[in-house]
């Protein structure tokens, strides 16, 4: 009897890591192929094919990326991207010349990421927002040096003077605690799914490297008036559709709009669990102009950490990963000082509960990795 021809990929999902989105699709019911810079183990698992692009600066390569999604059995699938494009508006378009472009158009993402046009938006819209600059003029106050199109907090450094050039621009630093705004648009509303805390790695080098974030965050009943004012008017202002997150932050009553995120993001992994309806399929309802009504409160909070190598850690091919890690590094490997080794989540009660829980299983991981190390 002959053997069944396995079905192809019907989307494609890309990023700089493409399992969460491969998570998503599988969710939904589709069949994904990725494309990214890890090829994880389970992100193999979950995509067939899974393309690894080369990077030795862990940014997206427009010629690979381009020859990737060429194959005869990826030509033309719908695409979804993550984190990656913020800096390269036009490789978006590039990419979507012959197939559908499930997110915000290209244009919308460079009106988004350009801080100027962002910040001059936000003064019209009376959203506060911190000064920005393309350079630092010695102004008192503490100020930061951001990339242009920089996602993951690694690029972030204190400015000093002298600081400017193309591709990197200036912003005073205000003090908080750091929320992102999970929410669906669909260019002229939005409906949001939900907020989450979110914390640093910090570094000597990246004092501001993401860490993870824990959600849902249950905020104070004023802000259930506030956020969702504000995350449909600046729906409405950039034209955003699908899933999308807006930085903030926080103190006491006071707020402050750091940056929208126009794509899918780390928070996938805290959001997307039943009851809530699959998220990739509200992602795509949404970019085709359909929002739902209201969305089902998740019981409980779960965390997703980012561990990272303090010392250079060896993968080795019998390594077993618990089921509380995500991004497992495809074995033999070394993963090298300050890199990341995985994911790590956490569920409790409550987001500080779960972002405790997922600390604890960092630590127990990073002792396991130490003693293979020995």
């Amino acid at each position: 009897m002959a053997k069944p021809v396995a079905e192809g990929p019907d989307i494609v999902v890309t990023a700089l890591s493409a399992r969460a989105l491969a998570t998503a699709a599988r969710r939904a019911g589709r069949r994904p192929a990725a494309v990214d810079l890890f090829a994880d183990l389970d992100t193999r698992q979950l995509a067939e094919p899974c393309i690894l692009l080369d990077s030795d600066t862990l940014r997206l390569d427009s010629a690979a990326l381009r020859d990737a999604l060429a194959r005869p059995d990826l030509r033309g699938l719908p695409l979804v991207y993550g984190a990656g494009f913020e800096d390269d508006p036009a490789l978006l378009a590039r990419l979507a010349e012959g197939r559908p472009l499930l997110g915000n158009r290209p244009e919308v993402v460079a009106r988004v990421k350009d801080p100027f046009r962002f910040a001059a938006t936000l003064a019209r819209l009376g959203i506060p927002h911190p000064p920005v600059a393309a350079a630092w003029d010695g102004s008192p106050g503490e100020h930061l040096r951001k990339r242009i199109g920089g996602s993951g907090g690694a690029h972030i450094t204190p400015a000093k003077a002298g600081d400017t050039g193309p591709g990197w621009y200036i912003q005073r630093r205000v003090a908080g605690h750091a929320l992102s705004v999970l929410f669906l648009a669909n260019g002229a509303r939005a409906v949001i799914v939900g907020l989450s805390r979110q914390w640093t790695a910090p570094t000597t080098a990246s004092p501001f490297r993401y860490g993870g974030a824990a959600g849902p965050w249950r905020c104070p009943e004023r802000w259930t008036r506030i956020l969702p004012a504000m995350i449909g008017r600046l729906a409405a202002a950039f034209e955003l559709v699908g899933l999308n997150s807006a930085d903030v932050l926080v103190t006491g009553s006071d707020f402050h709009l750091l940056e929208i995120n126009p794509r899918p993001g780390a928070t996938l992994d805290v959001f997307d669990r039943p009851p809530m309806p699959a998220l990739l399929d509200l992602h795509l309802d949404a970019c085709a102009g359909r929002l739902p009504d209201r969305l089902p409160a998740l019981p409980g909070s779960r965390a997703a950490a980012v561990l990272y190598a303090d010392a250079p850690t060896r993968i080795g091919a019998g390594r077993r990963w618990p089921v509380w890690t995500a991004d497992r590094p495809a074995a033999p490997a070394v993963i090298g000082r300050g890199e990341p080794v995985c994911t790590v989540f956490g569920d409790g009660p409550s987001a500080t509960a779960a972002r405790r829980h997922a600390e604890r299983r960092q630590r127990e991981l990073a002792a396991l990795a130490t003693m293979e190390m020995q």
